[in-house]
Protein backbone atom coordinates (compact mmCIF):
# COMPACT_ATOMS: atom_id res chain seq x y z
CA UNK A 1 0.00 0.00 0.00
CA UNK A 2 1.43 3.38 -0.97
CA UNK A 3 -0.16 5.38 1.86
CA UNK A 4 0.08 3.64 5.22
CA UNK A 5 -0.58 5.01 8.69
CA UNK A 6 3.04 5.97 9.31
CA UNK A 7 3.24 8.01 6.11
CA UNK A 8 0.01 9.85 6.96
CA UNK A 9 1.30 10.69 10.44
CA UNK A 10 4.54 11.97 8.91
CA UNK A 11 2.62 14.25 6.52
CA UNK A 12 0.30 15.52 9.26
CA UNK A 13 3.14 16.21 11.69
CA UNK A 14 5.19 18.00 9.04
CA UNK A 15 2.47 20.24 7.60
CA UNK A 16 -0.09 20.47 10.41
CA UNK A 17 -0.53 23.62 12.48
CA UNK A 18 -0.04 21.90 15.85
CA UNK A 19 3.55 20.73 16.20
CA UNK A 20 3.21 18.22 19.04
CA UNK A 21 0.16 16.25 17.82
CA UNK A 22 -1.12 14.93 14.55
CA UNK A 23 -3.32 17.66 13.15
CA UNK A 24 -5.58 16.03 10.57
CA UNK A 25 -8.15 18.80 10.31
CA UNK A 26 -6.11 21.81 9.30
CA UNK A 27 -6.26 22.96 5.72
CA UNK A 28 -2.49 22.73 5.36
CA UNK A 29 -2.32 19.09 6.37
CA UNK A 30 -5.23 18.16 4.09
CA UNK A 31 -3.65 20.00 1.16
CA UNK A 32 -0.36 18.18 1.79
CA UNK A 33 -2.13 14.81 1.90
CA UNK A 34 -4.03 15.57 -1.31
CA UNK A 35 -0.77 16.63 -2.98
CA UNK A 36 0.87 13.34 -2.02
CA UNK A 37 -2.08 11.36 -3.39
CA UNK A 38 -2.18 13.46 -6.59
CA UNK A 39 1.51 12.80 -7.18
CA UNK A 40 0.99 9.06 -6.78
CA UNK A 41 -2.09 8.93 -9.02
CA UNK A 42 -0.37 11.02 -11.70
CA UNK A 43 2.36 8.42 -11.99
CA UNK A 44 -0.24 5.67 -12.21
CA UNK A 45 -2.19 7.45 -14.97
CA UNK A 46 1.01 8.00 -16.95
CA UNK A 47 1.59 4.24 -16.99
CA UNK A 48 -2.07 3.25 -17.51
CA UNK A 49 -3.52 5.70 -19.98
CA UNK A 50 -6.86 3.91 -20.39
CA UNK A 51 -7.66 3.86 -16.66
CA UNK A 52 -10.49 6.38 -16.85
CA UNK A 53 -11.75 5.77 -13.31
CA UNK A 54 -8.41 6.77 -11.81
CA UNK A 55 -8.25 9.75 -14.17
CA UNK A 56 -11.62 10.92 -12.88
CA UNK A 57 -10.51 10.40 -9.28
CA UNK A 58 -7.38 12.41 -9.97
CA UNK A 59 -9.45 15.25 -11.41
CA UNK A 60 -11.70 15.25 -8.34
CA UNK A 61 -8.70 15.34 -5.99
CA UNK A 62 -7.21 18.28 -7.85
CA UNK A 63 -10.55 20.08 -7.50
CA UNK A 64 -10.70 19.36 -3.77
CA UNK A 65 -7.17 20.65 -3.30
CA UNK A 66 -7.98 23.76 -5.32
CA UNK A 67 -11.07 24.40 -3.17
CA UNK A 68 -9.01 24.10 0.01
CA UNK A 69 -6.35 26.41 -1.39
CA UNK A 70 -9.03 28.97 -2.30
CA UNK A 71 -10.47 28.71 1.21
CA UNK A 72 -7.04 29.22 2.75
CA UNK A 73 -6.35 32.17 0.46
CA UNK A 74 -9.58 33.86 1.59
CA UNK A 75 -8.91 33.22 5.30
CA UNK A 76 -5.17 33.79 5.70
CA UNK A 77 -2.89 34.72 2.81
CA UNK A 78 0.33 34.13 4.76
CA UNK A 79 -0.63 30.50 5.52
CA UNK A 80 -1.60 30.08 1.86
CA UNK A 81 1.75 31.37 0.65
CA UNK A 82 3.62 29.22 3.17
CA UNK A 83 1.92 25.97 2.08
CA UNK A 84 2.37 26.81 -1.62
CA UNK A 85 6.08 27.38 -1.03
CA UNK A 86 6.50 24.29 1.17
CA UNK A 87 4.82 21.97 -1.35
CA UNK A 88 6.27 23.63 -4.45
CA UNK A 89 2.88 24.28 -6.02
CA UNK A 90 2.35 26.91 -8.66
CA UNK A 91 0.36 30.12 -8.23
Amino acid sequence: MYLDKAKKEEIFSQYGKAQNTTDTGSAESQIALFSYRIKHLTEHVKKNRKDYVTTRSLTRLVGKRRALLDYLYDRDVTRYRAIIKALGLRK
